[in-house]
């Protein structure tokens, strides 16, 4: 029986991958899967690096079409938070929520049931977006993306897990790719299991 459930595991996310085109799909698992940077992956490709972005925008888009769900955003800022949500629902998602205090979230995730969080460490009131990530973890195991301009916080061994990192200032494309990249292998995971 584990066996199969690991073929079937193997063969939709074969599926989901063949789905996407094979120029971006290439792009996407560089990236994501074989671990290469941006510039490395490109060079890989023989593709510039404006070319390797709209390749990553489109698996990233692909992929998101596969998996749209709905998104909890933990951000103080609300210019930051208007980016992040305009670059979520852009990929065909939708934000339930944007909450600027550690309460805030736990209370919105606890109405809205997202399938993932995009979070902050440091929040308006103080509070940090760790403890906030790590409360909602504990009873409802989601993907989640930092975006930060503190990640050495997240070097405390206090980290969530899975969880991914991006720092602030932040690339547009590549909160994109990882928003794709934590769905696809969260809804790959949940599969198998």
């Amino acid at each position: 029986p584990q066996e199969h459930a690991q073929t079937a595991w193997e063969q939709r996310a074969a599926a989901n991958l063949n789905a996407i085109a094979p120029r971006p799909r290439q792009a996407f698992l560089l990236v994501a899967v074989e671990g290469f940077s941006e510039d490395e992956a490109a060079e890989i490709l023989d593709a510039d690096e404006q070319e390797f972005s709209e390749l990553l925008a489109q698996a990233s888009s692909e992929i998101s079409r596969q998996v749209a769900t709905d998104v909890l955003i933990i951000e103080d800022e609300p210019l930051i938070a208007m980016d992040i949500e305009e670059m979520v629902e852009s990929l065909g998602h939708r934000v339930v929520g944007t909450a600027r205090t550690h309460a805030e979230a736990v209370a919105i995730f606890g109405r809205t049931r997202p399938k993932m969080v995009l979070a902050d460490i440091q929040l308006a009131d103080g509070s940090s977006g760790i403890e906030a990530v790590n409360e909602i973890l504990s009873s409802t195991p989601v993907p989640v993306i930092f975006i930060t301009a503190f990640p050495e916080r997240l070097l405390t061994g206090e980290r969530p897990e899975p969880a991914f990192l991006v720092t602030k200032p932040f690339n547009p494309d590549m909160v994109k790719a990882l928003i794709s990249q934590a769905l696809f292998f969260d809804r790959q995971a949940k599969a198998a299991a």
